[in-house]
């Protein structure tokens, strides 16, 4: 995480949109709901399908775990780096690197399966699943995260969170006991954000950098951001009780740059793909509407229409 980032029907109201959940379920739940903004520590807990992807035992990227068998992570935590399967360790139910966990496990990575159209940062594709040797066990600790439905879209500036174990800034790794970090990052839209990273680009501005199966959270000015180490991890947002998965932490110009949000992977675009591999996976149907931009627009066009009307009712009351 970067500089101030180390990182049912049920409506849910999030600044620009609501949310409507049309199924209960048992993902994205976890028992510890307390929050703290600011790339600041987590608590213990609160995010159970957090993922601490290990080579030799040293943390390299996050994931997140979707099924008691599967977890979700980026293609570039494997690809191109010339680093055998067989040294691979995924530790879920994790909180201080430094230190034992009792409620960690870990687990060797039987299957590795890359997206085929992923080749370098910025390419599409940048997922990958990995299936565990050994299945989890759900605890308090250890728990899925949700998956969306292919329709779903989160709009524009709802409030998602990110979160995991990288560089506090761009060349400053987190420092011992290494204890989960977490951040608030608001949604940017594909546009916005694609307009965002065109500004000091040698890009022509008609070629698109911010690609369709992408997602953008972060802040114009910077100063919150994924940073190293924090690749394949989640970018979650919540429905009522429940939180899913928007996104996969994937690339970005520095860490906590203005006019620089994260990119992550969206999810949403490869559903499909995901079920080919995990069929037990299940998506739930969040229902995203955009609250009207300004309710006083609606309030003055009527008043508008009947104002003609209370003047002629004054004038005849004198």
């Amino acid at each position: 995480m970067a500089a101030f980032h180390s990182m049912a029907a049920v409506f849910l109201y999030l600044g620009l949109g609501h949310l409507a959940l049309a199924s209960a379920q048992v993902c994205g739940m976890p028992s510890v709901s307390d929050r703290i903004v600011n790339g600041q520590d987590a608590v213990e807990g609160a995010w159970p399908w957090q993922v601490s992807l290990q080579v030799d035992n040293k943390h390299i990227c996050g994931g997140s775990v979707i099924t008691e068998n599967w977890i979700v992570s980026a293609a570039h935590c494997y690809y191109g780096l010339n680093i055998s399967q067989s040294r691979y360790t995924a530790c879920v139910g994790e909180y201080q690197l430094t230190y034992g966990n009792p409620n960690a496990v870990c687990s060797t990575i039987q299957t590795l399966i890359l997206h085929p159209s992923y080749t370098a940062t910025g390419d599409p594709g940048d997922i990958m699943l990995m299936e565990l040797s050994t299945p989890l066990n759900f605890t308090n600790y250890i728990m899925p995260i949700c998956l969306p439905s292919p329709f779903v879209q989160v709009p524009s500036g709802t409030q998602c969170w990110t979160s995991g174990w990288g560089h506090i800034n761009s060349s400053v790794p987190l420092s011992d006991p290494k204890t989960l970090q977490q951040v608030m990052v608001p949604i940017i839209d594909r546009s916005t954000c694609d307009a965002m990273y065109h500004i000091g680009s040698t890009v022509p501005a008609s070629t698109q950098i911010i690609l369709s199966d992408m997602i953008c959270a972060g802040y114009q000015a910077g100063g919150k951001d994924s940073c190293q180490g924090d690749s394949g991890g989640p970018l979650v947002c919540k429905a009522g009780d429940s939180w899913f998965l928007a996104g996969v932490v994937s690339w970005g110009d520095g860490c906590a740059q203005a006019y620089r949000p994260g990119v992550y992977t969206l999810v949403t675009a490869y559903n499909s793909w995901i079920k080919t591999w995990v069929p037990d996976v299940t998506f739930q149907p969040y229902i995203i509407s955009p609250i009207p931009s300004s309710n006083i627009k609606i309030t003055m066009s009527a008043f508008s229409f009947f104002l003609p009307f209370l003047l002629l009712l004054c004038l005849n009351a004198f």
